[in-house]
């Protein structure tokens, strides 16, 4: 049994990174998912796969694993450039404008 520790990024619904401050623990799948022929749903018959492990920190997450024999790979995250723009979005209502804002 394999375990990933990552940070998760972002999604795509929220501008800010507050729910992507931990890590994860997540069991790689140790089959393949098969096919129900009947409904044609996918399946699977690994109950690990399905167990997401929050932790505020690496090392907590590294602890975990250790302590319990869980192997683990642990991926870095990739640090965010910041965009902020000058003077923002109260740009747009500025005295000092250069030209005439129009839509």
């Amino acid at each position: 049994m394999r375990a990933r520790i990552y940070q998760p990024a972002k999604t795509a619904m929220q501008s800010g990174t507050a729910k992507a401050k931990g890590w994860v623990l997540e069991f790689a799948p140790d089959s393949a998912r098969s096919v129900d022929p009947l409904m044609g749903w996918t399946s699977s018959d690994d109950t690990q796969a399905q167990v997401r492990l929050r932790f505020d920190s690496r090392e907590a997450a590294e602890a975990y694993a250790n302590e319990r024999g869980i192997a683990y790979d642990v991926s870095d995250p990739k640090p965010r450039k910041a965009n902020i723009r000058p003077r923002g979005y109260g740009e747009n209502f500025a005295t000092d404008r250069k030209g005439v804002w129009t839509h």
